[in-house]
């Protein structure tokens, strides 16, 4: 139900039922993930009003929206891409890659292939690499 979901609390009960519905559970809170303690939840919650509370806090369109000054279509690894950067203010490729769920020994240019699309579409500055270290440029 919450699968791809990374998700911090340090209630060890919720820790367990986050794990059961197939949330990847943090041990410490990261810019990363959702910071589960800070959700106001009331006492009695059903698993899809759960499902639901988490996925509005995940929901980065807000942001989007805010970064581009408008509504844009973006594949959901290029909203968690500038979502990231936004978020973090700059993240080496490797950092980007832990962020976003990559194992750091797999071989894989999913990442580069979505900075290269982005930029593509909205031009070469959109994500810059400066000294190692990619950030949010200019549109």
């Amino acid at each position: 139900m919450l699968n791809g979901v990374r998700v911090y609390t340090s209630d060890r009960i919720w820790r367990q039922i986050l794990a059961d519905f197939g949330a990847t559970v943090l041990d410490a809170p990261t810019i990363t993930c959702l910071n589960f303690d800070t959700l106001e939840l009331s006492d009695i919650v059903s698993p899809m009003q759960l499902k639901s509370l988490i996925l509005s806090a995940t929901d980065n369109t807000n942001i989007i929206t805010q970064i581009f000054g408008r509504r844009v279509s973006l594949s959901a690894l290029q909203t968690q891409i500038i979502a990231l950067l936004h978020k973090a203010g700059g993240l080496s490729y490797q950092d980007l890659r832990t962020a976003m769920g990559f194992a750091p020994d797999v071989a894989t240019h999913t990442i580069d292939t979505a900075i290269y699309q982005l930029r593509q579409k909205y031009g070469r500055d959109i994500i810059q690499n400066i000294n190692g270290v990619y950030r949010l440029g200019k549109l």
